[in-house]
């Protein structure tokens, strides 16, 4: 067993490592900005950042232009879609104007990330609506910071028979459920479902895998009744 003494040495070593890595100095300033900019992007140290741009430098140069450009492009000119708040090229997704969706049934997902894992499924042939977080007080995250203004609005508009609650079955995610569920609360015409219970209390949608999240959207049941039971 360490003694307290080996331990601070351990965590004074760690720290220095820690010090000389965030103190690194470059023969090149182009290279140390490079560096610095993919250090930014998540979970990726100065280490694996070195060893991204030293790759790029090992390319053509077309193809660290190619790189450079597609990054560029993407970030001025993608947009959300206006209905579902997808992403999109255009102002109206190719989802939401693809007329062989089933457009009287919504899945209410917290971001992107999901509805491509929905998709990926294969088993939802409706419209999505991005709310793009979850309510959640202890971020300070409220109703209003969320898109569900925009979900009561295409359902006030009608034509929806059907609103999927598929949110990760978290505490945030439950929240957000139960507040949807009382803001459709008066369109009675319109169900309200929620994914069975095979995604795994505290799993993310994201990282649920695909049987099980397409077994979940099949075998959905009404809101109403996770309540009822408990």
């Amino acid at each position: 067993m360490k003694s307290a003494h080996e331990s601070d040495k351990m965590t004074i070593f760690a720290h220095t490592i820690n010090k000389t890595e965030m103190e690194q100095e470059f023969a090149s300033r182009l290279l140390e900005s490079a560096v610095s900019e993919f250090a930014k992007l998540p979970g990726i140290g100065r280490k694996t950042a070195l060893r991204l741009v030293l790759h790029l430098l090992k390319q053509d140069e077309q193809e660290a232009v190619s790189f450079g450009e597609a990054i560029i492009k993407l970030r001025r000119e993608i947009r959300y879609c206006q209905v579902c708040h997808n992403i999109s090229e255009t102002e109206v997704c190719p989802i939401c104007s693809n007329p062989s969706r089933d457009a009287s049934t919504i899945c209410v997902v917290e971001n992107v990330k999901d509805v491509m894992s929905i998709e990926n499924t294969h088993q939802h042939r409706g419209l999505y609506h991005v709310l793009g977080g979850l309510i959640s007080p202890m971020d300070g995250i409220g109703p209003a910071d969320i898109e569900v203004d925009s979900l009561e609005e295409r359902v006030k508009a009608g034509g929806i028979k059907e609103v999927i609650l598929a949110l990760s079955a978290t505490m945030e995610g439950d929240t957000t459920n139960f507040y949807i569920f009382r803001r459709l609360a008066p369109y009675p015409d319109v169900k309200i479902t929620i994914l069975a219970r095979g995604v795994s209390v505290g799993n993310e949608i994201e990282y649920t895998d695909e049987l099980t999240l397409g077994r979940s959207i099949l075998n959905r049941t009404l809101f109403s009744d996770t309540f009822h039971k408990e």
